[in-house]
């Protein structure tokens, strides 16, 4: 495929990065303004010369894309047609109030209500966030909570896309807005239970969360009293609230070790509680009711998980008991604590299922479901002693459903199905999961779906998607805008590639550090079972995946270009070795439990240098290749995908196109409103279309 105009062609400028005495170039090093981090926080722009090429990729990119403009436009309408655009939550029960969320048509952003169950009551606006972004380029709300006496509201914001909120509060009963703001946080806020006293994260200078402060309405942010401070740099701290409101929850946590601390939320001003001393790779996470801790843990040989309970007044390890022991090939992947039920979400044979546990017995059932491949959530709410648990169900096929469920009767109601204006019919899909084969006979799952009637001789192009990283079981969850393409006769199918913890820990731990690679080639295996079942063939194949998934998708097609027709790289993560051996970098050193530490370790170093996608591009046909960045991505920095496609653009041996799309107004979630992200997947399946020959849709 011929492109229409000459591609950027940036100068290269040699970098020598020496380690273990190996030595690297990097002609694109440069692309990293030097002031990165005041760029990520709007406080300097970037230097001309970046500037001037990052323009040149948007330009380029739009050039070769022009002749699917008019399908980029019917792929918006068509994704705008499924929204149902005056949409609302299904709302929360809180004391004498009714919480939830809607939007108006029209609107980009949630407005936050609540209605009070006196029958007739009316709605009251708590927070409208087309207001509040108004004047913004990027505008984002990451949680809204009200007090506990109902008066008041905090809400965190991020007006740039750098994931740096500000913590604002409301008088509910005025819409004044109170004079406290809270700089630099992470997004999480935690009231205790006085209605006047807030927790909160900040970051540090590294974009870090790593303190938890004190806030008490009225007083000046400067007297915040500093709760804790985290000082290994490997480790982030969050701040939340056990289910029965009684304690705040500070932890910290790597990918692979936690330790929490707590503190009565009725008494604010005490000192907090260690639960258990940080142990290497031992997880918990703690509920709370009555006079002990409930706790989810893989500790000791648990390495599916298990659950645990302790006293309050002795909460160490040596006092944890066990609840529900830990069973092999089970992973319990959450649970949610009632005042009379334990309910656990875990999944067996790579499939999710909801168990129920009554407190008082230890009696258990669980909620069951028909289809092949789908995915549960359980939802949690404000009420403790309840016996209804809230739970959302979807399948590739299936649209969102939440269901009340109500504990004792073992009786679901249908609360709300997500609403396809243009019409959707799951019955017109087939829905399958299958097993294939990776190099060392290890069955990597795959969940797909397709129209039904589809002919599956081979001529049928396919999107595989995949991901594979920090213990993510990528789920089997319905998607509208996936019908753009499955209408268009395509397949589309999710590999449940190891790295993610689809078939339990073990398939985590198979899958980072040092063997990485079985991500990748399990991907690659996946495309072969779907080629070798009749789904597609070599060359009809488009690739996914996005920040971590850029590892997938970039070094399959390092090792494997024969198979695709076409690669999409959202806010890719492929010069892993760069930027794992550089500490300053936001999220490094909490990543070295996920891929290793090459600064340190030299076997580390070697090995992710074999896999590496910037590292590994060499001469030969690759297909083509969109990446997409965010200026102010403070998780996969923007000169990861501008270096990786300049690099495949120099190496390939095709006339196939390697474009670049920065978004140079948000950062790794791409764009804020609902209806300006529907853009940026436009752009992607248009992209998809017009590489595997399907222009006009």
């Amino acid at each position: 495929m011929m492109p229409v105009m000459n591609p950027p062609r940036p100068p290269h400028r040699p970098s020598r990065l020496s380690a273990h005495d190996h030595v690297r170039e990097d002609p694109y090093a440069w692309l990293r303004d030097d002031d990165w981090d005041k760029v990520l926080r709007g406080t300097k722009p970037l230097t001309p010369d970046i500037q001037a090429h990052l323009e040149a990729e948007n330009t380029y990119a739009e050039a070769v894309l022009a002749p699917s403009a008019d399908l980029r436009r019917t792929l918006l309408a068509e994704l705008k047609a499924r929204i149902k655009e005056d949409d609302s939550t299904v709302p929360a029960i809180d004391g004498a109030f009714a919480y939830y969320q809607r939007y108006v048509t029209g609107g980009q952003h949630p407005i936050f209500c609540r209605r009070r169950l006196d029958s007739g009551a009316p709605e009251e606006v708590l927070l409208d966030g087309d207001k509040e972004a108004q004047g913004t380029k990027f505008f984002r709300i990451a949680g809204a909570d009200h007090s506990p006496d109902h008066r008041l509201l905090a809400y965190a914001a991020d007006r740039s896309g750098a994931e740096l909120f500000t913590i604002r509060f409301r008088d509910v009963a005025t819409g004044a807005k109170l004079p406290d703001e809270l700089v630099e946080a992470r997004g999480d806020v935690v009231w205790a239970n006085d209605g006047q006293t807030v927790f909160y994260t900040v970051v540090d200078e590294h974009h870090r969360p790593n303190r938890v402060f004190r806030h008490r309405l009225g007083t000046d942010r400067r007297e915040d009293a500093l709760v804790y401070a985290e000082r290994d740099p490997g480790f982030y701290v969050s701040v939340d609230k056990t289910e029965s409101r009684g304690f705040v929850v500070i932890a910290t946590h790597d990918h692979a070790t936690a330790e929490i601390h707590v503190i009565d939320a009725d008494v604010p001003d005490q000192a907090p509680r260690l639960i258990q001393a940080r142990q290497a790779d031992v997880d918990y996470e703690v509920s709370h009711i009555g006079e002990r801790f409930v706790i989810r843990t893989n500790v000791g040989d648990a390495e599916d998980f298990k659950i645990v309970e302790t006293p309050i007044a002795r909460p160490g390890r040596e006092n944890w008991r066990d609840v529900v022991a830990h069973r092999p090939g089970r992973l319990i992947r959450s649970i949610l604590l009632f005042h009379d039920w334990l309910v656990r979400l875990e999944r067996e044979d790579g499939l999710p299922r909801i168990v129920v546990r009554r407190l008082s017995d230890g009696a258990e059932h669980a909620i069951t479901f028909d289809e092949a491949a789908y995915e549960l959530g359980l939802l949690s709410g404000y009420e403790f002693a309840t016996d209804t648990l809230r739970f959302t169900y979807s399948s590739l096929a299936t649209p969102p459903r939440t269901f009340d469920y109500d504990l004792a009767t073992r009786t679901r109601v249908l609360r709300k199905e997500q609403e396809i204006p243009s019409g959707h019919d799951p019955a017109a899909y087939v829905t399958r999961r299958i097993l294939v084969p990776s190099h060392d006979g290890e069955q990597v799952p795959i969940s797909l779906v397709h129209r039904r009637g589809l002919k599956l001789d081979g001529a049928a192009p396919l999107l595989l998607y995949g991901y594979g990283a920090y213990g993510y079981a990528m789920p089997a969850s319905f998607s509208a805008n996936r019908f753009s393409l499955i209408d268009r006769g395509f397949v589309y199918a999710i590999a449940h590639v190891r790295g993610g913890m689809d078939r339990g820990y073990r398939w985590y731990r198979d899958g980072k550090l040092m063997a990485k690679r079985n991500t990748i080639r399990d991907f690659i295996a996946a495309a072969e079972g779907l080629i070798a079942a009749g789904y597609t063939r070599a060359g009809s194949i488009s690739a996914h995946g996005a920040s971590a998934g850029g590892i997938v998708v970039g070094g399959s097609v390092n090792e494997r270009p024969d198979l695709f027709r076409a690669i999409v790289g959202e806010v890719p993560f492929v010069d892993v070795l760069t930027t794992m051996a550089d500490a300053t970098l936001p999220l490094t050193p909490p990543e070295w439990t996920e891929w290793g530490n090459p600064i340190t370790d030299a076997a580390a170093y070697r090995y992710m240098l074999a896999y590496s996608p910037y590292d590994n591009i060499r001469p030969q046909a690759y297909p083509a290749i969109l990446a997409t960045a965010g200026l102010t991505d403070p998780r996969v920095t923007y000169w990861e995908p501008a270096k990786w496609v300049v690099a495949l653009r120099d190496a390939t041996t095709s006339e196939n196109p390697a474009l670049l799309k920065i978004n140079l107004d948000a950062g790794h979630g791409g764009a804020s409103g609902r209806f300006d992200r529907l853009e940026e997947v436009a752009l992607v399946y248009a992209f998809v279309l017009q590489m595997t020959g399907r222009p006009k849709g």
